[in-house]
């Protein structure tokens, strides 16, 4: 296991704590509650009970992150979110301060950052903006051994991992910044391309080797996002201008995230935040929303249909994602967990199909695509596979006794002759007992009974004597 000396400074943490995933150490760090005379009176935020910005959901998300060495440094950065099989890449042209890099952090929120262990000592100006606003992030930070950056790799990754349409539309994005627009170090720093590679290939191989999770070929939605086409915004404007959370009540719904989110889904309240935090100014991509909108506002009929069409669909993003993660060791509790996801996608499919019909007679050009997307040629394949082996009336539910019904029975009878064998058992034993159940419960009723009406005898027999005592009493 690699481990690295923490060196003394002034800004050391009050506490530490390490753990161990194989070859890697995480560190995750507590500071005092005290900070240093800036000269200037302080000007911080209320403490509230959450410090990072509101989630819509706790979402696992590993980050890695390299830099330049520079005047203007460029930093990379490779998002994965494992609960929407979604790998985000990007190139930020930043500051000394590192601003807008700390900013893309909080913004995605990654529970898990992991950085090159060199960076640690000494340690560098990124590495130490990092660490001090980890517990704002919410994030706890894993050094990883140079070895495991390997950046050959990257193209492997991207070549296996990614959508057949997409690999080549990735490779031209990640190839064509070149050194982007900052000064590197000679020599010592790999062109901004093989860097972003050497980023995705790090993140992937930790969560493989540390996390035990591995994704299935192919299924990997890969997208590098520039830097131009959004607007940043400070993390403190995003506080004080209370964009995603209430500074008195960070439960509370009282802020513009909570004002807007009438989404009919969980990955629609994930897309809004993501706008809101980093609202876009392509004029192009603008309009067509707007055009959305305006079709929607002016027909009726059309708003809602989509909006009734959508009230009964699942998290298609963790359902999907969940299909295509693989766990290194596969455990009962993983099997259970697969014939769930499948029962949801049956749910999810059957969805889909009111969607396309809501969407008829749309003008515009993102309903359109929309309903392209949710044609029922594109999901027969699925749902064939799924009818062959699932039972039509096999529905998702909440309950988990319901659920553990639905899961003991969603495969169709002659699919395995094992299982219809011990499902018969299973069926013979639930009935046996549950009429064992129904005789002990008749033997215990009637016990009850007849304790109870000689309980109610025996109070009135006492309340009958009281009453005449009473009355005696009086009388004299």
């Amino acid at each position: 296991m690699f481990h690295r000396p923490r060196s003394s400074t002034s800004q050391s943490t009050s506490a530490s704590t390490s753990y161990g995933y194989g070859d890697y150490i995480t560190i995750t760090t507590s500071r005092p509650g005290t900070r240093r005379n800036t000269g200037r009176p302080s000007t911080a935020r209320p403490r509230t009970g959450a410090s990072t910005i509101a989630r819509v959901e706790a979402q696992n998300v590993v980050c890695a992150i390299a830099e330049s060495r520079g005047i203007s440094p460029t930093v990379g950065l490779a998002f994965v979110n494992l609960d929407t099989a979604e790998a985000v890449l990007c190139q930020i042209c930043d500051s000394q301060t590192f601003v807008r890099t700390v900013h893309k952090l909080k913004v995605y929120g990654p529970s898990e950052i992991l950085i090159v262990s060199t960076a640690a000592s000494p340690r560098s100006k990124l590495f130490s903006i990092i660490e001090e606003n980890l517990e704002n992030i919410g994030s706890k930070l894993t050094l990883l051994d140079r070895r495991y950056w390997a950046e050959s790799t990257g193209y492997e990754y991207i070549q296996s991992l990614a959508f057949k349409e997409d690999v080549e539309a990735i490779k031209v994005s990640v190839t064509g910044n070149y050194y982007a627009v900052c000064c590197m170090a000679a020599v010592s720093v790999l062109p901004t391309h093989l860097r972003i590679l050497w980023l995705i290939s790090k993140a992937l191989k930790y969560i493989d080797l540390g996390m035990g999770m591995v994704f299935s070929i192919q299924s990997l939605r890969m997208r590098y996002e520039p830097s131009e086409g959004s607007m940043m915004i400070d993390v403190s404007t995003i506080y004080s201008l209370e964009l995603v959370q209430n500074l008195r009540d960070p439960k509370s719904k009282d802020c513009l995230f909570g004002l807007l989110n009438e989404t009919s889904t969980p990955m629609g309240a994930r897309l809004l935040r993501s706008n809101i935090l980093q609202p876009l100014t392509d004029p192009e991509v603008l309009n067509t929303r707007y055009a959305a909108v305006d079709d929607l506002t002016k027909k009726e009929e059309l708003f809602f249909a989509t909006q009734a069409a959508l009230k009964n669909f699942l998290d298609a993003d963790r359902i999907l994602t969940a299909l295509i993660i693989t766990p290194s060791k596969p455990t009962l509790q993983t099997t259970e967990q697969s014939i769930n996801h499948i029962i949801m996608l049956k749910q999810f499919i059957n969805s889909v199909r009111p969607v396309f019909e809501a969407l008829t007679g749309t003008k515009s050009v993102m309903l359109n695509n929309i309903r392209e997307i949710c044609a029922p040629e594109n999901v027969a394949p699925v749902q064939e596979l799924i009818d062959h082996v699932i039972n039509e009336d096999t529905t998702y539910a909440r309950q988990p006794l319901e659920l553990r019904n639905q899961r003991t029975y969603a495969v169709k009878s002659g699919v395995n002759g094992l299982l219809d064998v011990a499902r018969t058992t299973y069926k013979e034993a639930t009935e046996d007992a549950y009429q064992h159940s129904n005789e002990l419960s008749r033997k215990t009723q009637s016990v009850l009974t007849a304790n109870t009406l000689a309980d109610f005898k025996k109070r009135s027999t006492i309340f009958d004597s009281t009453s005449n005592m009473t009355q005696r009493a009086s009388s004299t």
